[in-house]
């Protein structure tokens, strides 16, 4: 190797993954931590830890002089960002380089041109690639805005200029719905990646998500290892993924690869980076819609299914060697598909659920496969995102690693957090996702109405029944040991506040009893972004009343009655605590 140690400059799952393969190659591991990480898992794992500042990442992980002064004096000699945080950052990758030591990742100058989106899109239509129509930067007003998306078409998506990971993106499917939009996606861009620039493209609906992995080194030689579908998606965020996609007919198929290594080559790409499409309906045209400079949450599926360690060959490419193997050489061997483990309650709108666990119990057996970043008695903090582990099964056929998926899922619990897991485990049970014709917004749209009664329930970190009851797993101690107990409890009155969607505060009043003297309340812990009513006025159930963040994700918060606002509890850039009231409803006169 040109270097024996790799400072990681970032924190959870993909810091300890990283450990993990550096400890593989014998390099030493410096990791760095905020004061919301002192105890975590990836300090624990490394050979020696820096802190770098208080738990907010602006002021911790997206602090490049913090974690290069980390680096200076651990002795470092390369950096490997992981993903999120500053991994497209191409000032960061250009520190890293003038400071002396080797940056694990693509050259800067191919972050720049592929990590701003509009760039990207430019050199993509410059490839001959497809692209939706739009992409215009909208800065300067909303007049602005409308005029532009006048031209494209509605629906529209407003997107992030930076980042990735579906941070920063909201649907506008009208005019009046436009300037929410613009300041939603921009606010939440701002917050996800330090920037909120924005631009607009036509939405195209009812797609699927495909993406292609490839690998390129310093020599000219890039390979691509395969596709994946991450078509189950909520609010532009993945939730499972799979490799390969299936149900594409050959020719897109290879049209995507040679499009992904043609876009890649002609930005002298090196590293692991990953292109992604959207895949229309019919199946029968594709559309560039991203490059990722960077490892992707979904590398592990590729993985499996190739035999090639991608974080391993970052290392190696970074070191100056070259690839070894040629796009002949590379195999596709059976189905892999994961589920992300969030701190999320989706019974409750998918509220985030930051806190300590207790016990954890991870799955195992053939084909299976469990990446996290916390460990018993560890905490999920706030500041982060609500992704703390990933769970992947192989097997011959996607039927077969369905089934290990599904039954991994329901092996896992998690103490004193509610997760995702039983959720992702119905999902796997949809008619649609079996026979692939589902799409990006089948869980919102086709899957939504299991979901709106599971959201109604007032009882929270449960796991669902057959029967739509809930099962609260309760754990007593006693002279003879801990008994692990399941209670099922039915609720039979819509949870006030639990709705997160204007159609599931309109079903909850509708199906189910709701008090007339209820208030909207806070169904997390966070702080207050946007404060939509004032006193006097009008609202209906599902009207918008505020909106809250926990974890870089937003959540709207809606009327869960009709009323007129006697009184507004809550300003803009203040904290609430799960179940605060919001505001106060009397009866509309």
């Amino acid at each position: 190797m040109a270097f024996n140690s790799v400072l990681i400059a970032n924190r959870g799952e993909i810091a300890v993954r990283v450990i993990r393969a550096c400890k593989e190659l014998r390099l030493r591991t410096i990791a760095v931590f905020s004061e919301a990480d002192r105890d975590a898992m990836h300090v624990r794992l490394a050979d020696e830890a820096r802190f770098i500042g208080p738990a907010g990442v602006s002021q911790s992980y997206l602090n490049g002089a913090a974690i290069l002064a980390a680096a200076a004096q651990s002795g470092a000699e390369a950096v490997h960002p992981g993903y999120g945080m500053l991994s497209e950052d191409a000032a960061f990758a250009r520190d890293v380089m003038a400071a002396g030591l080797t940056y694990i990742g693509p050259p800067a100058e191919a972050i720049a041109t592929m990590g701003d989106k509009l760039a990207a899109r430019a050199r993509a239509m410059a490839c001959g690639l497809p692209v939706l129509p739009g992409a215009r930067e909208v800065n300067a007003s909303v007049a602005e805005a409308q005029n532009h998306a006048a031209e494209i078409s509605f629906p529209i998506a407003v997107k992030a200029c930076f980042g990735g990971g579906g941070r920063g993106m909201r649907v506008a499917r009208d005019a009046g719905e436009l300037e929410q939009a613009l300041a939603a996606a921009s606010r939440e861009a701002a917050a996800a990646f330090g920037r909120g620039e924005v631009y607009l493209e036509h939405y195209l609906e009812r797609p699927r998500h495909v993406e292609v992995q490839i690998i390129a080194d310093a020599y000219g030689e890039i390979v691509h290892l395969g596709d994946r579908d991450c078509s189950v998606q909520r609010r532009h965020q993945k939730l499972i993924e799979e490799a390969p996609a299936p149900e594409l007919p050959d020719t897109l198929r290879s049209e995507m690869r040679a499009a992904a290594i043609t876009l890649s080559r002609s930005v002298g790409y090196q590293s692991a980076g990953t292109v992604e499409f959207l895949v229309n309906s019919a199946r029968d045209a594709f559309y560039f819609l991203e490059m990722n400079t960077r490892l992707q949450v979904e590398h592990g599926v590729t993985e499996l299914v190739t035999g090639r360690d991608l974080v391993h060959l970052q290392l190696h490419i970074a070191a100056g060697r070259k690839l070894g193997f040629t796009q002949k050489q590379v195999r596709i061997a059976g189905h892999a598909i994961q589920a992300r483990i969030a701190a999320e309650d989706p019974w409750a709108g998918f509220a985030p659920r930051p806190g300590r666990l207790g016990a954890l119990r991870l799955p195992g057996g053939p084909g299976i496969r469990c990446d996290f970043g916390v460990e018993a008695g560890g905490s999920v903090p706030a500041e982060y995102d609500s992704m703390f582990g990933k769970v992947l099964a192989w097997a011959d056929t996607r039927d077969a690693a369905c089934m290990r998926l599904q039954q991994a899922l329901r092996d896992f619990s998690a103490e004193g957090v509610a997760t995702t897991a039983p959720y992702l485990a119905d999902i796997l049970s949809q008619p649609a996702f079996h026979a692939v014709t589902h799409h990006t917004a089948s869980l919102e749209q086709d899957w939504a109405p299991a979901e709106q009664a599971r959201a109604n329930s007032s009882v929270s970190a449960s796991t669902p029944t057959r029967d739509g009851a809930a099962m609260r797993r309760v754990s007593i101690a006693t002279d003879r040991g801990v008994l692990d107990i399941a209670i099922a409890i039915r609720v039979t009155a819509a949870g006030v506040g639990a709705a997160s969607t204007p159609s599931a505060a309109r079903s909850a009043r509708a199906d189910g009893p709701v008090s007339e003297s209820a208030d909207p309340v806070a169904p997390m812990d966070g702080s207050v972004v946007a404060v939509a009513v004032a006193a006097g006025d009008l609202v209906t159930a599902g009207d918008l009343i505020a909106t809250l963040e926990a974890m870089k994700m937003e959540m709207p918060i809606y009327a869960p009655r009709a009323g007129r606002v006697q009184q507004v509890l809550i300003m803009a850039g203040t904290t609430v605590t799960a179940g605060e009231r919001l505001c106060v409803l009397s009866p509309a006169t």
